[in-house]
């Protein structure tokens, strides 16, 4: 059997491939972060997305009447979400923006971050400074509510991951491996790789990059230097409102909520 060959590329640069791996729990995320406002936090409804990429909770948010603002890295993400936001009679601010560094505009209830982008925040600095942007950026009793996947510095093999999505005559199946994390340099390697079937044709592309890695003694130690935020409680990626967890590394899918003081 013939070997697959997948050419170097980069998925960021393909919003709708990105948008269709990823939208399948649109939905369910914007009610759990609606909640997440309304338990936790002001129970206000302006919101604030660092990273957001395509714009799929953005739209989803706007949509349910939210304030919504929101800023990412790339440009063609960027352009993908307006287009969204355009193409449903939609509003919200968008802009060009780093984690690390982002211009305040405004001060918000609600921010979020999931799917394990904050990891993309290589270093201790870089990490802290962006907490410590999100607090400004919150009223008081604002909530933060991030998503990350912890590491197994333990776990011997590689990680492996699946999805397919259809839409509009477009079919993607997306591989996503992880190797072992390097307990030393705090970091660990990571490739999609994307099939896409259209219009007759199939390209195959993959994308890597690295994450920076924490477990749960890693992450406390992250917060506590932190303190205008205030952790509160956490979930896992199945987004149930009544499986409070604690921050500990029986479970790696880890979603915190963190409150402003």
């Amino acid at each position: 059997m013939a070997t697959e060959t997948f050419r170097r590329g980069n998925w960021y640069k393909s919003p709708l491939y990105y948008d269709m791996v990823f939208a399948a729990d649109t939905e369910l995320e914007a009610g759990f972060l609606e909640e997440m406002g309304r338990r936790f936090g002001t129970g206000g409804r302006s919101v604030l997305e660092p990273a957001c990429g395509s714009g799929r909770l953005v739209a989803a948010l706007a949509r349910r009447g939210w304030r919504v603002a929101g800023f990412d890295a790339g440009d063609a993400m960027l352009a993908f979400a307006r287009e969204r936001l355009e193409g449903q009679g939609l509003e919200a601010d968008l802009w060009r923006d780093r984690m690390e560094s982002f211009r305040q505009r405004g001060r918000f209830d609600l921010a979020h971050c999931l799917v394990s982008t904050f990891k993309y925040l290589l270093d201790e600095g870089s990490a802290r400074a962006h907490l410590e942007r999100v607090a400004r950026a919150l009223r008081p009793g604002g909530v933060y509510v991030l998503g990350l996947h912890l590491s197994d510095y333990d776990w011997p093999g590689r990680v492996r991951e699946r999805w397919v999505a259809e839409r509009g005559g477009t079919r993607v199946v997306c591989n996503i491996q992880t190797w072992p994390p390097d307990r030393r340099r705090r970091l660990e390697r990571v490739r999609s790789r994307l099939t896409v079937e259209e219009r007759g044709r199939t390209k195959r592309f993959e994308t890597s990059w690295l994450f920076r890695t924490y477990d749960a003694r890693q992450l406390r130690a992250l917060l506590r230097g932190v303190p205008a935020l205030e952790h509160v409680t956490t979930y896992d990626f199945t987004y149930q409102l009544s499986a409070e967890r604690q921050l500990d590394d029986e479970q790696q899918d880890c979603v915190l909520v963190l409150r402003r003081r």
